[in-house]
């Protein structure tokens, strides 16, 4: 089921699944956002 997330920083996050959308997320998180971190279960929560 594909998943998606709007960053506040006004970044889509797409992907194909759960795991998909964890990593494409906590990637983003790292590159993006530096020194934020989230949990799969707050990631997946935030999610549609």
């Amino acid at each position: 089921m594909e998943m998606y997330l709007n960053c506040p920083c006004g970044e889509v996050i797409e992907g194909v699944d759960e795991d998909d959308l964890v990593t494409k997320a906590q990637s983003h998180l790292s590159e993006a956002h530096p020194g934020r971190t989230y949990t799969r279960e707050q990631i997946v929560f935030m999610a549609s």
